[in-house]
């Protein structure tokens, strides 16, 4: 199910906070380097240039064990996850 949703926080490379959700939301098909990896403060900071404070369009996939929505997700008609797979570790 498609859902616009508003970016209010950007965790990492591949997870952020939305106004409509009390989980976080996980790009499908994307890892980026966790908190303290080489890459991960350039993946963190792309992702927060492309999505923080934008509207986007959330395509959830599945669930993860953390009960987070793994999806895909567009702001306009741009792939966020296709933008953030050269940021992969």
């Amino acid at each position: 199910m498609l859902r616009k949703e508003k970016v209010i926080k950007v965790v990492d490379g591949d997870t952020f906070f939305t106004d409509r959700r009390k989980h976080p939301v996980r790009l499908a098909n994307v890892d980026t380097p966790e908190k303290r990896q080489p890459g991960y403060a350039e993946a963190k900071k792309a992702l927060e240039c492309l999505i923080s404070g934008q509207e986007v369009t959330v395509d959830t996939q599945a669930r993860d064990v953390y009960n987070r929505a793994i999806a895909k997700v567009k702001v306009g008609a741009k792939s966020v996850n296709a933008a953030m797979q050269k940021y992969q570790k």
